[in-house]
């Protein structure tokens, strides 16, 4: 059943879309380099305001992407982070 958890990326995110949710009213998250695992407790929604990224489910095929970009994390997908460059994201919990 995890396996089937999906990874969904707009790329470039259009600016109506960016309107349409708000997004730049959400918070914002940066990391540097680095590797990391992480598990969604929910879904999460991010714009990516800089950095790249690769983020690998598990069991699944890694996904990369990087400043422009809207991601959609399922809720509960376990995945490992690397960060390649700096990232700094807008970011929201929940649909």
């Amino acid at each position: 059943l995890k396996s089937s958890l999906r990874i969904s990326i707009t790329s470039p995110c259009p600016e109506s879309t960016i309107k349409k949710l708000g997004i730049k009213q959400w918070q914002i998250w940066s990391c540097d380099p680095s590797t990391f695992p992480w598990v969604y407790s929910d879904q999460e929604t991010c714009l990516i305001l800089e950095g790249e990224v690769t983020v690998t489910p598990e069991g699944g095929d890694p996904v990369s992407f990087r400043a422009g970009d809207l991601v959609v994390f399922p809720k509960g997908m376990s995945c490992t982070w690397k960060v390649h460059k700096a990232v700094c994201k807008h970011y929201r919990f929940g649909n």
